[in-house]
C-alpha cells in the first residue's frame, strides 16, 4: 500500500504536467490560427511592447502594418523579424511612419495604412507618452502634448479606420492602456487624465460598434517595464504607504503584455487588467472606501514632499 501511494504521487504530478503542456501548446496554436492572414496594425511598434507584439503576431502569420515615428528603428525591427521568421509561413511586414502626437498627419497616414492591404482586421493602439511631476509645475503645453499622444492621436486613427471595419462588419480594436486609466496616482496628473479619457472613449465605442460585430478590447497593465528587475531593499519599505505605492509601480514585462494582447484578440476579451494583488486591491478600495484611499494617498504625498528624493 505504501509503495503504491509513493508511486501514485509522481505519476499524478507527471499527468498534470502533461495536461498543462498540451493545454499550452493547443492555446499557442489556437492563438496563431486566430491571427493568421489577418491585417494587424500596431502603433508605436518600435517601443519595447510594440516590438514584442510585432514578434508575436508576425510568428502567428499576421499581415503586419508596423507604425512608428523613426524610419531607422522601423527598418531595424523589420530586419529583426525577417531574420527569425519562416518566410513560407509569414508575411513581409509593411512599414508606415506615424507620429500620433502630430494629429494633423494622422488622417493621411490612416489612408496609407489602408492602402497597404485594403482593409484592417485588428488595430492595436499601443502608443503612449509619460510625464511625471507636480501638477502646478507641468505646463499646459505639455499637458496638451500628452493628451495628443495618448488620447487624440489614438482616437483619430481609430475613427479613420473604423468605417472600414463597420462596412465589412468585422474587426477588433485593442487599446493598450494603463491601470492609471482607472486609478489616479499623484504626480502623474497629465498622464492619468489622458488614460482616463482614452478608456472612457473606448468603453463608449465598445457599445456603439457591437451591432457591427466589431470588438473593442482594453488591456491595462499596472506598469510596463523594460527589464526583469527585483525590488530593492531599503528605507522605502519603512511605511505602509511607501510599500503600497512601490508595489503599485511594479509592472509586467513587455513579453507578458504582448502574449496577453494575443490572448485578448483570440478570446475577444473586452477588458483585461494585468496587475499584482496590491494594485487590484487599490482599485477596490478606491471604489468602495474612497475616503480611506484618498487619506492614504494624501498621507503618502505629504511624507514624500518632506523627504529628500533618493538618488
Amino acid at each position: 500500500m505504501g509503495v503504491t501511494a509513493m508511486l501514485a504521487l509522481p505519476l499524478l504530478l507527471l499527468g498534470i504536467s502533461g495536461l498543462l503542456f498540451i493545454y499550452q501548446e493547443v492555446s499557442r496554436l489556437w492563438s496563431k490560427s486566430a491571427v493568421q492572414n489577418k491585417v494587424v496594425v500596431i502603433t508605436d511598434a518600435i517601443s519595447g511592447l510594440g516590438k514584442e507584439c510585432a514578434r508575436v503576431f508576425h510568428t502567428g502569420g499576421a499581415r503586419l502594418v508596423l507604425c512608428g515615428k523613426s524610419w531607422e528603428r522601423l527598418q531595424s525591427l523589420y530586419d529583426a523579424l525577417s531574420s527569425v521568421a519562416d518566410p513560407s509561413k509569414t508575411f513581409t511586414p509593411k512599414l508606415v511612419l506615424l507620429d500620433l502626437s502630430d494629429i494633423s498627419c494622422v488622417q493621411d497616414v490612416a489612408k496609407e495604412v489602408l492602402d497597404c492591404y485594403g482593409c484592417v482586421d485588428i488595430l492595436i493602439n499601443n502608443a503612449s507618452v509619460k510625464v511625471k511631476g507636480p501638477a502646478h509645475k507641468i505646463s499646459l503645453e505639455l499637458d496638451k502634448k500628452i493628451m495628443d499622444a495618448n488620447y487624440f492621436g489614438p482616437i483619430t486613427l481609430t475613427k479613420a479606420l473604423l468605417p472600414n471595419m463597420i462596412s465589412r462588419r468585422t474587426g477588433q480594436i485593442v487599446l493598450v492602456n494603463n491601470l492609471q486609466g482607472k486609478l489616479g496616482i499623484p504626480f502623474r496628473t497629465a498622464y492619468a487624465a489622458s488614460k482616463h479619457a482614452a478608456l472612457g472613449f473606448f468603453d463608449c465605442l465598445r457599445a456603439e460598434v457591437e451591432e457591427y460585430d466589431v470588438v473593442v478590447s482594453t488591456v491595462s497593465p499596472a506598469f510596463i517595464r523594460s527589464h526583469h528587475v527585483l525590488p530593492g531593499q531599503g528605507n522605502w519599505e519603512a511605511s505602509v504607504w511607501k510599500f503600497f505605492f512601490r508595489k503599485l509601480t511594479y509592472g509586467v514585462h513587455p513579453v507578458d503584455v504582448a502574449e496577453e494582447v494575443m490572448r485578448t484578440v483570440r478570446r475577444k476579451k473586452q477588458e483585461v487588467f494585468m496587475a499584482n494583488p496590491i494594485p487590484k486591491a487599490a482599485m477596490y478600495i478606491r471604489t468602495f472606501f474612497p475616503e480611506f484611499f484618498f487619506a492614504v494617498v494624501a498621507c503618502g504625498v505629504k511624507e514624500k514632499l518632506s523627504v529628500p528624493e533618493e538618488g
